[in-house]
């Protein structure tokens, strides 16, 4: 994907906009994502709106890049890596897409939150929101310096998200057991937990997708 390997100057320049482009699109779905989660922690309802307007700007993105891809496709007909980096690059826009879908969901959920919820709780739903928000901002360094060691972090990463997952909703379960007038409030944190979990599944496609474009073939748990 370098410059020096084409003969046609502008294709080069078309294959490192598509890369910047996504770069761009990978760091505002990290931001969206954190302040969901920031927002959720402190309960922060009024953020909610610019969080949905910060998920219009990731679905611009991802029109944005599917059209240079289509273009780049018919134009260049790119093959070997050009042709992988053109493959995932659509495959990891589509997922940053549904990360900030998930942002925004588990933001409108906190709306009817109270202001009194349990700190164990909330504890609970920081910690996995940080280890999720680590996975990504990890798999955007490991797309940046196309490092496949830096994307098998991220794949292995999966199972830490998964294990705090299963430890938010223990502290969910509790608040509910606590009292049942809670249902609708925890119904809502478990669904925060498992947008959480959705977006580790996500982030963890996006490693794989990295692995792909570097090695030519898909990644095997050793």
């Amino acid at each position: 994907m370098t410059d020096d390997k084409h003969i046609v100057k502008s294709y080069g320049e078309e294959l490192q906009f598509l890369n910047d482009s996504l770069i761009q699109m990978g760091s505002l779905t990290e931001s969206l994502l954190a302040d969901s989660m920031n927002a959720i922690i402190i309960l922060d309802k009024d953020s909610v709106a610019r969080i949905v307007e910060s998920d219009k700007k990731i679905n611009e993105y991802r029109a944005k890049i599917d059209s240079q891809i289509m273009t780049l496709l018919v134009k260049r007909a790119p093959m070997a890596i050009d042709l992988r980096f053109a493959i995932t690059s659509l495959r990891i826009s589509q997922d940053f897409e549904r990360i900030g879908d998930l942002a925004k969901g588990n933001a409108k959920k906190m709306l009817p939150l109270p202001q009194n919820l349990p700190q164990d709780l909330l504890s609970s739903l920081k910690r996995l929101g940080n280890v999720v928000d680590a996975q990504l901002n990890k798999s955007l360094d490991a797309y940046i310096k196309k490092s496949k060691d830096i994307a098998i972090e991220v794949i292995r990463l999966d199972t830490s998200v998964n294990e705090h997952t299963f430890l938010a909703i223990k502290e969910v379960l509790a608040y509910l057991s606590k009292d049942q007038k809670n249902l609708e409030y925890a119904t809502n944190l478990l669904f925060v937990a498992k947008n959480l979990e959705r977006a580790g599944d996500h982030i963890r496609r996006v490693a794989e997708n990295i692995y792909y474009f570097i090695e030519g073939d898909y990644y095997k748990k050793s």
